[in-house]
């Protein structure tokens, strides 16, 4: 009932508050490993959340785990995903973050798991099986965040970053990079006790 109702018992990544305004916050988020995979929705009949089963696949979220040891790995959250522009189709064989747009044409979707942080290293992790999951270590980060409720759709998602962005040009921060989507719900939970992120990374 709680996954319905919007309740976050998974683990959630380690931060620092930087600075807090009514429209979003600034945070310095720990190192992590996480596992990711990139490719083109329209290569997996036009679903940018395609990757989903790929990565749940190699933790072992539905099933036996797809990894070297075998070994479970505890679901976490958020869900990251990142958009990105290719210039070619990208290969089903390249890596929850998100790259990539709809259904269409030239863009790539990254979507990344932040795995449990007793895995302190990319070689703690099992090793996947699937040789488009990609497990990687990520170095601290800052990024300006703004979370919302509702279904992250692509329309909503431009709305909110254009608007984070506006607020960070008002309050004189540097863009450093694309923005992520985080969704921290599966997606049967009632929307509007979904909760969602765009994170934009800053200097």
């Amino acid at each position: 009932m709680g996954l319905v109702l919007g309740k976050i018992t998974v683990e959630t990544p380690k931060y620092e508050l930087i600075h807090a305004c009514p429209d979003y916050e600034i945070r310095k988020y720990a190192p992590s490993v996480v596992a990711e995979v990139t490719y083109s929705p329209s290569a997996l009949g036009g679903d940018r959340d395609g990757g989903f089963r790929i990565l749940a696949d190699y933790i072992g979220a539905l099933g036996a785990p797809r990894n070297a040891k075998p070994e479970k790995i505890a679901m976490t959250a958020p869900v990251v995903t990142k958009t990105s522009a290719a210039a070619e189709k990208i290969a089903m064989t390249a890596p929850v973050i998100t790259s990539g747009g709809g259904g269409g044409g030239g863009e790539a979707v990254t979507m990344q798991f932040i795995l449990p942080a007793k895995y302190r290293a990319a070689a703690e992790a099992p090793r996947p099986l699937d040789e488009r999951v990609v497990v990687r270590e990520e170095a601290e980060r800052k990024y300006a965040v703004a979370r919302f409720s509702g279904v992250a759709t692509e329309k909503v998602v431009a709305e909110k970053v254009e608007s984070l962005k506006k607020s960070l040009e008002r309050d004189g921060y540097k863009i450093t990079g694309e923005f992520l989507l985080a969704r921290y719900n599966p997606p049967w939970t009632l929307p509007p006790l979904r909760t969602n992120e765009v994170m934009i990374p800053v200097e």
